[in-house]
């Protein structure tokens, strides 16, 4: 009997206050294990206190580990557009600045790819009115943002948060 072993794979993605982002995303089957954190920017080291400024060039990110046999990399992506606007410049609710950009940072060709044909066909749905401006990009660096981010909704209920799980076709 074959038992073929699925290893976790890693997505990288950035829609606004990483608290909510990560409250969504770690509630979906086939999502192993999540971790906020800055990435997408050149400074070294990057911690929060600068990265709030929008002068470090990172964005509030997550990190999630999940479990391909479960949850594809394409049907994640459909769930993330469902979480944020990804209509907006540097803007998600009340948060401003690069570091609320909607972005995919891609770890392989093959996510680059995914992620460049789940925008054409959501773009294609006509769900959103606007363009679509998500940033699909090498993954950089990323740095795990200090332990007081890491699943703040789960230790401080009815936190800040602008995500939502919105009722939309995509073209899935």
């Amino acid at each position: 009997m074959n038992h073929a072993i699925t290893l976790p794979e890693t997505a990288c993605l950035a829609g606004g206050c990483f608290w909510g982002l990560e409250e969504l995303v770690r509630q979906i089957p086939g999502v192993l294990e999540t971790e906020v954190g800055y990435t997408g920017g050149s400074t070294p080291d990057a911690v929060y206190e600068h990265v709030k400024t929008g002068h470090s060039g990172h964005a509030e990110s997550l990190r999630i580990v999940f479990d391909p046999a479960r949850l594809s990399y394409r049907h994640l992506l459909f769930e993330f557009f469902r979480m944020h606007n990804p209509t907006t410049h540097n803007r998600q609710g009340n948060d401003v600045g690069t570091q609320y950009r909607s972005a995919i940072f891609y770890l392989n060709q093959q996510q680059q790819q995914i992620a460049q044909d789940v925008i054409k066909t959501i773009e294609a749905s006509g769900d959103w009115q606007a363009k679509i401006i998500t940033e699909v990009v090498p993954c950089t660096e990323f740095y795990r943002a200090e332990e007081y981010h890491q699943k703040y909704l789960i230790r401080h209920l009815g936190g800040y948060t602008c995500h939502y799980i919105r009722k939309l076709e995509l073209g899935e």
